[in-house]
């Protein structure tokens, strides 16, 4: 390391504070590439930003990259969405784990690598944010209880699919008792029986005032939950069977409603693939 790293500091820094293995926030980003840019998009993201803008950094421990081929971002709903404008826009998914209680710290570090990678000329600007956003872990439900995989291992297990599922309560208030209707009863129910392993929930925090000018500040912080379901199966398999009709429990429920749902498979790291079945 060079003069001026301080290399003490790195010693000083592990020795002190939470380094459990729990999920206890996330960064959740759905980009969109712009039109002609697929191929160079995906190369930039997979080859250097998602290690230099994502895994290098401190307390961010697990990350795993979407995709949401044209035929299942023709799967969405609602039409009418408050994420996505159209609702099929948004090709890549993008998942982080980091420990819980370390929030603080990460963010004045991707805060600061970021304007300098921005800064080097390492950031691809060809791109929108559809929705990007840190949150805070609420709850993890579970299909086979203390069976299987838990939520830390969740990016790193081999899933065949995920389902972004983001739901706006009608205001602060219900947005508690909504947590609860869903760790309680809705999420239980959905998953007996189905491919669908484990649910994680997740409330969305603002982002910094010194954030990149590119991405902007989060919308719903006192009302929106964000869930990611974990499939063993491709979502295409029985989709509607499965995954249709999300919205309308929510709304019987009385406490919000379903602004998105959002099939994506994975990533395959290193390759191109499925970048031609992007439009």
């Amino acid at each position: 390391m060079g003069e001026g790293t301080h290399n003490e500091t790195y010693a000083e820094l592990a020795s002190v504070g939470p380094y459990g293995t729990r999920p206890g926030h996330a960064l959740i980003t759905m980009v969109e590439p712009a039109p002609g840019h697929e191929y160079a998009y995906n190369r930039w993201y997979e080859d250097d930003h998602y290690y230099a803008g994502a895994m290098a950094m401190p307390w961010m421990y697990a990350g795993r990259r979407w995709v949401a081929t044209r035929d299942l971002q023709l799967l969405r709903y609602p039409t009418a969405s408050a994420v996505a404008q159209p609702v099929t826009k948004g090709c890549y998914l993008s998942v982080y784990w980091i420990t819980e209680g370390r929030y603080d710290e990460h963010m004045k570090w991707t805060v600061g690598i970021n304007k300098r990678l921005n800064r080097d000329g390492r950031v691809y600007h060809e791109r929108e944010h559809v929705f990007t956003s840190f949150q805070d872990h609420e709850a993890t439900v579970y299909r086979d209880g203390a069976a299987g995989p838990r939520d830390r291992h969740a990016l790193d297990h081999p899933y065949a699919g995920l389902v972004l599922e983001v739901i706006d309560a009608e205001g602060p208030q219900q947005r508690g008792e909504l947590v609860e209707w869903l760790r309680d009863r809705h999420l239980p129910k959905r998953l007996a029986g189905s491919d669908a392993a484990m649910v994680t929930v997740f409330r969305p925090t603002p982002l910094p005032g010194d954030r990149m000018t590119y991405v902007k500040q989060v919308e719903g912080v006192g009302t929106r939950l964000t869930l990611l379901w974990f499939l063993a199966e491709d979502p295409r398999v029985r989709w509607q069977e499965r995954y249709g009709g999300l919205d309308g429990e929510v709304a019987e429920s009385g406490l919000g409603r379903v602004e998105l749902v959002a099939p994506f498979i994975p990533t395959v790291p290193g390759t191109d693939r499925y970048v031609d079945e992007l439009r």
